[in-house]
């Protein structure tokens, strides 16, 4: 323990005189924890817990998501206690986090789905505190089905992140170059909650390109047009993946800074950008919005072997929960890595581009701002990374538990349980979404 007090001392000191807050500390990995730092079971009701450095731990709640168990419940991090619970009218379909009235908004399980990878959901609900369901709106059929994430908009209506089934002629005539006879792509649809119209979609159907068949639509050079998906990239390290799920989209964030929105495509291992400015009219084409693309991809990250680009080094290998840190322009994104390239996690903190231009044979990749990894840390599934409000990042390690973690580095807070954590929101005492629980 010793060494471990010693460490943070000396990672504090650094840290507090680098002088220049946009100057990124380098990265440090901790020593490994001892076995006199192993997790103490101190009365818990939610998992294990440990602190390793209380002082410089933040004082938030965390709203855990175990899709295992199909649980939804706040914890009080020194105990883990479950402080609520919510119930639910089905399973998980993994998201749920609270709104700024207290209501829980929450993607859930259809009873019947015509087709089903992981994550997928059919519903997503809107819940109160005390567990009556306020809103329920349904996407599931033999050719479409809600899944993994779901957004509430300022404007007050639902972003959903949903499958599209592709079939038959239909692939053919688009250059679709596998044996697959149906194949589920990435679209986004927003929901009105008060009538239940769409009132916006977007689909990636819309924008490819593909360089297997001359005659087929869509037929060109990939690296030339970064702007579009190639339908027939296929990464080695999801070589077991390929069973129709060809895109896996899993996470989504809206900026309202440029009112675009961040989409997590998972066998892509890549962050694509979508102008939500458009019509969906405007979505479907290549003009219009504010920023004169339809529905083109904006901007892309992590991957540019995805585009076949030559430029810029791969970054992402397999990510999640894309989201923006509070107060700045950077995105921080969970990459869970792959067991044949590092065996472990890695979340980055990466400045967004003050404009989108995207550009072919071109470095379109961002600076890193801060990262953290460590030997003990990896999650090959779900997972995500949250900045706290006092400068540290809670981690959800999807197969394990959560962490959180100084800017410098240092372990000060963990969490380890049997479940299966989609991600693990913060929220302070005060804040408007726990007042209505009292807290």
């Amino acid at each position: 323990m010793g060494k471990l007090i010693l460490f943070a001392l000396i990672s504090l000191f650094l840290f507090s005189c680098s002088g220049d807050d946009t100057i990124a500390p380098e990265p440090i990995t901790p020593e490994p924890i001892t076995d006199e730092d192993k997790f103490k079971d101190i009365d818990t009701t939610a998992g294990k817990v440990m602190f390793l450095n209380e002082e410089l731990a933040d004082d938030n709640y965390v709203l855990v998501n175990d899709a295992a168990a199909n649980r939804v419940f706040l914890i009080e991090k020194g105990k883990s206690k479950i402080l609520n619970e919510w119930n639910l009218s089905s399973g998980i379909g993994n998201d749920a986090e609270l709104l700024p009235n207290g209501n829980l908004l929450a993607s859930l399980i259809v009873e019947d789905p015509r087709f089903s990878f992981g994550g997928y959901g059919g519903i997503v609900s809107i819940i109160s505190p005390t567990g009556a369901e306020l809103w329920k709106y349904e996407y599931s059929s033999e050719d479409y089905l809600a899944h993994h994430d779901v957004e509430m908009l300022p404007n007050g209506n639902v972003l959903i992140l949903a499958w599209d089934k592709k079939s038959g002629n239909e692939l053919i005539e688009n250059g679709y170059g596998y044996t697959n006879e149906s194949i589920y792509v990435e679209k986004l649809i927003e929901v009105n909650p008060n009538n239940d119209q769409i009132v916006w979609k977007w689909n990636s159907w819309d924008h490819l390109i593909q360089d297997y068949d001359v005659n087929a639509k869509n037929f060109g050079n990939p690296g030339l047009y970064p702007q579009k998906i190639d339908l027939n990239y296929r990464d080695s390290i999801h070589r077991k993946s390929f069973d129709g799920d060809i895109m896996h989209a899993n996470g989504i964030e809206y900026d309202e800074r440029t009112n675009t929105i961040l989409v997590s495509v998972n066998y892509y291992s890549e962050v694509w950008v979508v102008d939500h400015s458009t019509t969906s009219e405007q979505a479907a084409g290549t003009t219009g919005g504010n920023y004169g693309k339809g529905g083109e991809i904006l901007y892309r990250i992590g991957n540019p072997d995805a585009y076949g680009n030559p430029k810029g080094q791969r970054l992402f290998y397999s990510n999640h929960d894309p989201n923006i840190v509070p107060g700045t322009n950077n995105l921080l994104i969970y990459v869970n890595g792959n067991l044949d390239i590092s065996g472990r996690s890695t979340v980055y903190e990466l400045g967004l581009p003050d404009e989108y231009s995207l550009q072919s044979e071109t470095n379109n990749e961002l600076e890193i701002i801060w990262e953290y990894s460590h030997e003990d840390l990896f999650s090959p599934k779900v997972s995500g990374a949250y900045r706290l409000r006092n400068g540290n990042t809670l981690i959800t390690e999807g197969t394990s538990g959560f962490w959180e973690v100084t800017q410098g580095g240092e372990i000060v807070w963990r969490f380890e349980g049997d479940g299966f954590y989609w991600r693990g929101y913060p929220y302070y005492p005060g804040d408007p979404e726990l007042s209505p629980l009292g807290y």
